[in-house]
């Protein structure tokens, strides 16, 4: 009976044990809140302040993108810009001319043969005589179209053919009209695309910078097309084109190598240089020579 008294008094007391600090707390204090009023006053109060929060994230970001914008242009980077698009000019021009030379000799390999570049024409030259495709015979001809107009394309060609004859001839020990009676084997030529501009006189003018062997053609608008249309040469110049307008002429920029017989053997387009028509030249001489036991 004693035991059980104290059993029941130790389970009373266990049950009515006080709770600790902790829970109490937590029972009985309400939660904070996380903006008490009267704590914080004026423009410290919960709405005025995420508002204040805001307007400065805004201005920030504002002049983080102003000083990006301005520093994005400065005088290097312009600079840059400037010569970058200069250099891709170069290089895409370069392309072209390059693509225009393969594709070329993509339609020659194509051909049975050689291909068909050149034939009959009737012309006149520089000083007013009268000049056919049987004049190009016996020599070793550079023929080149073009126009006494044209602004640089031209000149430059004209200057490598001089420069690659200048060397020519010192390699084969040849030389050209007014210098020597003996080897005289290459005739440089000159043919007019724009007949409504191009008289004798001009092109005599125009040739004076260039090698004194040039000879220079010129017909009527039939003339040069037909010229044109057995070289596969194509230009852009009207029929009707004005004698004393200000235009400039599309046209095809090769040089062509015309053997001994009148026969092509090789074109040259504008991305090759001086030094790899005399080597071109060389070869075609060379198996020229080994067939015909001659030099023309």
């Amino acid at each position: 009976m004693l035991s059980l008294a104290r059993c029941s008094l130790s389970s009373s007391l266990r049950v009515r044990q006080i709770p600790s600090t902790a829970a109490w707390r937590s029972l009985h204090t309400p939660p904070r809140p996380f903006f008490q009023r009267g704590t914080i006053s004026g423009p410290q109060q919960p709405k005025d302040l995420l508002r204040s929060l805001f307007k400065t994230q805004r201005r920030t970001y504002a002049q983080f993108t102003e000083r990006n914008s301005v520093g994005a242009f400065t005088p290097t980077a312009a600079a840059l810009f400037v010569v970058t698009g200069v250099g891709l000019a170069f290089y895409f021009r370069y392309e072209k001319a390059r693509l225009e030379e393969e594709r070329e000799k993509e339609r020659a390999q194509k051909s049975y043969g050689r291909p068909s570049v050149g034939g009959p024409f009737q012309l006149t030259t520089h000083d007013g005589k009268p000049f056919t495709e049987k004049d190009l015979l016996g020599k070793w001809s550079l023929v080149y179209f073009g126009f006494t107009n044209c602004p640089d394309i031209c000149p430059a060609e004209l200057d490598k053919i001089t420069a690659a004859l200048g060397k020519l001839r010192e390699d084969l020990g040849c030389t050209f009209p007014g210098e020597s009676q003996h080897g005289d084997i290459f005739l440089p030529v000159f043919i007019s695309v724009d007949p409504a501009r191009d008289t004798p006189s001009q092109i005599t003018q125009y040739l004076k910078d260039f090698h004194p062997s040039f000879i220079g053609l010129v017909g009527d608008y039939a003339a040069t097309k037909s010229v044109c249309k057995a070289y596969r040469v194509y230009f852009s110049t009207p029929p009707n084109a004005d004698p004393k307008g200000d235009y400039l002429v599309d046209h095809s920029i090769f040089v062509y190598l015309m053997d001994p017989n009148g026969q092509f053997m090789d074109a040259f387009g504008q991305a090759i240089t001086a030094d790899e028509v005399v080597d071109k030249v060389n070869e075609a001489l060379e198996n020229w020579q080994k067939q015909t036991g001659k030099k023309v």
